[in-house]
């Protein structure tokens, strides 16, 4: 972090009028290494810090899984850290908000085919919503988490960049953030590394210095997702046929949520032949309760329809050039951005993907980047459609220009 405090400007070292201790900030606190160092720091540099956590599902779960957060033992060393640096410290019962903002919307994604990312809606509808207003009510001039995301002053208001750490980068959840709460968060942490934050927890003494970091979906017990939507959403399991792009039937399922896009193993259909090549899911519908498979082929996506969009750059996206604006874009958390063309569309976007992506399935998200260095995030969509040129019919053989959605 910069100096607390610049004389020059009379910008604190979160680039707020006033010094640290004329500032309130709270600190969202899950009971992590990187929520814990924000909050130190920032109460190092003299800051006013509150310290809020959040329960967000069943205790009685919670205690019994190892690598979640928000829940059981993270709130425990939440404020154990709090005490420790000794700032007040709240924990703030959202459970049934969440339940509906997150846990419910994952359920009917699945049953309807889809793969949906809660850490984003937890983002977008909890963290960066409700929580925000409480800050607020408490007076707080900034939001601060333990994010690897840097925001920074652009020239129509703050501008969120990619961090130091790219191996870190939490940009891909954070897409859905706006300009409006963008001037309220801080991320102290965007010019840090991983091992560089560690250090300064076991310098500051935190118990949590070396307390490894979540892990999958934090209401997902084993990661099992099926069992999570199957109690939510019970009779989402409907038995069906798996289908080939062909149209031929290979098989039958238990239901379309036992299945992603992309998946080769545990189809339950063997080879159809000694020389049959591998198939993969290439594309889940509900309708029809169908489980459709084809070639690795058939998997490479070239186009993606997105909707719900949160735009963050200089020109409204409408705007936008007819041939569309070079950016890069994020198909997945774990992938590097590619080289992509963005184009406005009636109720969304298009976006053309340059060089195509496997495995892209709707219910995910689409993240773009700033051309060239890619450290700028434009922002991003959720993805509706994602065509690639294999089609499935009912019967024949398959086509050729079609459409997964």
């Amino acid at each position: 972090m910069r100096n607390a405090f610049d004389n020059r400007t009379g910008l604190n070292s979160l680039d707020l009028p006033g010094r640290p201790e004329e500032t309130r900030v709270v600190v969202a606190m899950s009971g992590g290494v990187d929520s814990s160092v924000t909050a130190a720091l920032l109460k190092e540099q003299g800051y006013d810090v509150v310290g809020i956590t959040m329960q967000l599902y069943d205790h009685g779960v919670a205690v019994q899984k190892k690598g979640a957060c928000c829940a059981g033992q993270d709130i425990h060393d939440a404020r154990r850290v709090a005490e420790q640096i000794g700032i007040p410290h709240y924990v703030l019962d959202y459970e049934d908000r969440f339940r509906r903002a997150v846990m419910d919307d994952f359920a009917d994604s699945y049953a309807a085919g889809e793969t949906p990312i809660p850490c984003v809606r937890c983002n977008e509808r909890v963290k960066f919503r409700d929580l925000l207003e409480t800050a607020r009510e408490l007076g707080a001039a900034a939001l601060a988490t333990g994010h690897y995301i840097a925001s920074r002053q652009g020239t129509n208001g703050r501008e969120m960049h990619r961090p130091r750490d790219l191996d870190r980068d939490q940009s891909y959840f954070l897409f859905t953030t706006t300009r409006q709460q963008l001037d309220f968060l801080r991320f102290p942490l965007g010019d840090l590394t991983k091992p560089e934050a560690r250090a300064l927890a076991a310098r500051m003494g935190l118990g949590v210095a070396d307390k490894p970091d979540s892990q999958d979906i934090c209401f997902v017990p084993g990661g099992r997702y099926t069992t999570i939507v199957q109690k939510l959403r019970p009779g989402a399991a409907e038995p069906g046929d798996i289908v080939h792009l062909d149209g031929r039937v290979l098989g039958r399922h238990d239901g379309i949520i036992n299945f992603t896009i992309g998946q080769r193993r545990g189809l339950g259909i063997g080879a159809s032949g000694p020389d049959s090549e591998p198939v993969f899911v290439v594309k889940l519908d509900p309708a029809r309760r169908q489980v459709v498979v084809g070639p690795r082929e058939a998997l490479e996506t070239h186009r993606l329809t997105l909707r719900d969009i949160n735009w963050l750059g200089d020109v409204p996206l409408k705007e936008l050039p007819e041939e569309g604006l070079p950016v890069l874009a994020k198909v997945r958390s774990t992938r590097p951005p590619v080289a992509a063309r963005l184009k406005p569309a009636h109720e969304g976007a298009e976006i053309d993907l340059l060089q195509g992506e496997d495995g892209v399935a709707p219910g995910q998200a689409c993240v773009f980047y700033e051309a060239g260095s890619g450290e700028r995030v434009l922002g991003g969509g959720w993805i509706a459609r994602a065509e690639s040129r294999w089609q499935y019919v009912d019967a024949g053989l398959a086509g050729r220009a079609g459409a997964a959605e």
